[in-house]
């Protein structure tokens, strides 16, 4: 899903926290920064999944955000998430 918040940059929710918008479930927004520049390839990718897990396991949707391309991402797919790993 996709929503321009100015013409400058778009939002785009992942499958996963769109569904979870819809239902009202709980939603926790998580920084990528820690991912592309505060930890080493691969622990940092490690990380990012495990501390996901947690938040599913607790009954919430994790909602990693980034701005990748000049838009700004609010819930990432592996792949993405796997690729901002890497740029460290």
């Amino acid at each position: 899903m996709t929503r321009p918040i100015s013409p400058l940059l778009p939002i785009v929710y992942s499958q996963e926290v769109a569904a979870a918008k819809q239902r009202g479930a709980p939603i926790v927004a998580l920084e990528s920064t820690i991912i592309t520049h505060g930890m080493p390839y691969p622990g940092n990718i490690e990380m990012a999944e495990s501390v996901e897990q947690i938040i599913r396991d607790q009954g919430a949707v994790p909602a990693t955000i980034a701005v990748i391309h000049g838009t700004l991402h609010i819930g990432l797919e592996k792949d993405q998430l796997e690729a901002l790993a890497q740029t460290t």
